[in-house]
């Protein structure tokens, strides 16, 4: 299986919360793991917004941020291109999506296009927009 996971599925994978047990199972299963070069950016101030919070301790912070970046590498990171930001842009309008979120909708549709089908791409997200836009698309859903 070809995962992909927007934002708010691979914070859960670093601070436990609701869903954070589901995503792990789906990612120690996964053949592939990827997402869109903005998630390092989201999951960065994701953890800095977390710490803020109190749902991170400042001793917990530094590991947190040093995991993620020991993990990115192994991430199928999926660029930023003029093409796929206005195709992000269209998913946006047609879908009523926040600007990143039609990011990673949009890198996960170049993704399902370079392997072929959609069905094989199982697409991760914890927003219901993202979630039936995603699944407008044929997109396999956790």
């Amino acid at each position: 299986m070809i995962l992909y996971l927007d934002s708010s599925a691979l914070l859960k994978l670093y601070v436990d919360e609701n869903g954070s047990e589901q995503v792990r199972k789906l990612v120690a299963r996964a053949k592939l793991v990827c997402t869109h070069l903005i998630g390092y950016a989201e999951i960065s101030a994701a953890f800095g917004r977390a710490h803020r919070m109190g749902r991170v301790s400042t001793d917990d912070l530094p590991r947190l941020l040093q995991d993620f970046d020991r993990d990115w590498s192994n991430i199928e990171v999926v660029g930023v291109t003029e093409p796929l930001i206005r195709r992000a842009g269209h998913m946006a309008v047609h879908f009523v999506l926040r600007g990143y979120d039609s990011v990673h909708l949009a890198a996960a549709e170049a993704v399902a296009r370079d392997i072929g089908q959609p069905s094989m791409l199982q697409f991760v997200a914890f927003d219901a927009a993202l979630d039936e836009a995603a699944s407008a698309l044929g997109f396999a859903r956790a």
